[in-house]
């Protein structure tokens, strides 16, 4: 072991974890996990995931990972791949803090010959601008003593096709040497294509192109959905109509908001640097309003739903389904579920939530919410309320992923409240339907029905 490359990773999380584990099946490195996380590198030296990915979870059974707090580890190694967040802070600013801080004990122990891999997400010139610098500070020269290099990650966990080993990546070097050396040591251990980029800022926007497409066609039918609540036409109709042609189209579908590190965060990075340098990223921007909007949309259809049958939102007994930001996962970071459960608080209303990948912060069983509950909001699609079908007791579903089964929902008299479902509490105005059936469609007879 001790002939072969040093590798050190810095960060053990969703992005680090999986990548080492990686790396170290490969056989091909020695390979270190750097964390100031002391529960999460015990948790790697017992061979126990420290997060939640199948992937990772099978492969710590037989990758070899020293996992360690001490940064002299960073001395020895002739790879160093940064993997550690990039949040925004209560402003919406980004916050390079952790960038800087591992750029920092890079610096203490940075050594000629090193190639030095940034994988977490930046908007373009945070390597130049900011990396570059610190590393330099010292004497040594990028691109002559030291290569630095970006490889935006790329990862969507829970995801059971794609993960760290068949995902394409990009890399962008401050050097053609130092980005073809790096694109050769991914690989030397990744099945998927390595594309080699012709600079850092280049690679860095990558990333950030990928997410703000996202996040910018996810508003457009967010945007569409509260429009079509309105004029009671189902979202989810259209779009799947919509993606029946064979080419130009591509379906996003409309929720109670964006949540994860990437979609609700990177957007702001770009903006930012944008303005920075004297442009204004106006959609953007309106992007990030919509998709920030839709928890209190949601919460509002539970509110305009429950006084559409004489209750008060104030001491209603709500339950909330589901903490997380994604199905199937205990991710609960830039959850529209947190927002939602505040704009609920806000309101007066009795809170009960359950997600069973979050138990240590949800509060109440399942059976307990569909007993006690008057209304349940789903905000994550987990396959356990997917499943449901006898509602108990509750009165109203706001289904926040548009993925339960309305049918059924409705069969039991229950009023359905879905996300650009159509069905608007306000009377929608449709010609030549008798006064009765008008009354049904607009849920004015629903317990009749």
């Amino acid at each position: 072991m001790n002939n072969l490359p040093k590798v050190t990773v810095i960060g053990l999380g969703y992005v680090g974890f999986p990548l080492a584990c990686a790396i170290a099946k490969s056989h091909k490195y020695e390979v270190y996990g750097l964390d100031t996380d002391k529960k999460r590198v015990g948790k790697v030296n017992s061979l126990i995931s420290p997060v939640e990915d199948k992937q990772a979870e099978e492969d710590i059974k037989t990758a070899k990972i020293h996992a360690t707090t001490d940064e002299i580890v960073l001395k020895k190694s002739k790879y160093i791949i940064v993997c550690v967040p990039t949040p925004i802070t209560k402003e919406r600013k980004p916050d390079l803090t952790p960038v800087i801080k591992a750029t920092q004990s890079i610096l203490k122990n940075l050594q000629r010959g090193q190639i030095i891999i940034l994988e977490s997400t930046v908007n373009p010139g945070v390597c130049e601008e900011i990396v570059l610098p610190i590393l330099e500070s010292n004497g040594l020269i990028g691109g002559v003593d030291f290569e630095l290099v970006h490889c935006p990650e790329r990862i969507d966990p829970g995801n059971p096709k794609w993960n760290v080993y068949n995902i394409s990546r990009n890399i962008g070097g401050i050097t053609k040497e130092g980005t073809k050396t790096a694109a050769n040591f991914y690989r030397s251990f990744l099945k998927a294509d390595i594309n080699e980029m012709s600079s850092l800022k280049v690679a860095e926007a990558t990333k950030i192109v990928e997410n703000v497409f996202r996040d910018v066609n996810i508003a457009y039918v967010n945007e569409l959905a509260q429009s079509f609540d309105k004029l009671g036409i189902d979202v989810h109709e259209v779009i799947n109509g919509a993606s029946n042609k064979p080419f130009s189209f591509m379906p996003h579908y409309p929720g109670c908001g964006v949540g994860g590190h990437c979609i609700a965060v990177d957007p702001y990075y770009l903006i930012d640097y944008a303005e920075k340098n004297g442009f204004d990223h106006k959609l953007l921007k309106v992007a990030r309003s919509i998709n920030n909007s839709m928890p209190a949309y949601t919460v509002k259809k539970m509110v305009d739903g429950l006084k559409s049958i004489g209750i008060d939102i104030k001491g209603a007994k709500i339950g909330l389904l589901g903490l997380s930001y994604k199905a199937n996962i205990g991710d609960m970071r830039e959850s529209p579920a947190l927002e939602i459960k505040k704009e609920l608080l806000a309101l007066g209303a009795d809170v009960l939530s359950c997600d069973p990948y979050c138990n240590e912060y949800a509060d109440s069983p399942i059976e307990r919410i569909l007993e006690d509950c008057v209304g349940v909001i789903l905000a994550t699609s987990h396959k356990q309320f997917i499943n449901i079908m006898d509602w108990k007791n509750i009165q109203i579903v706001v289904d926040g992923r548009n993925c339960l089964d309305k049918s059924n929902i409705e069969s039991q008299g229950i009023l359905y409240s879905g996300i650009g479902r159509g069905n608007s509490n306000k009377p929608i105005l449709t010609p030549n339907i008798s006064i009765r059936a008008q009354k049904i469609l607009n849920r004015e007879l629903v317990h009749e029905v």
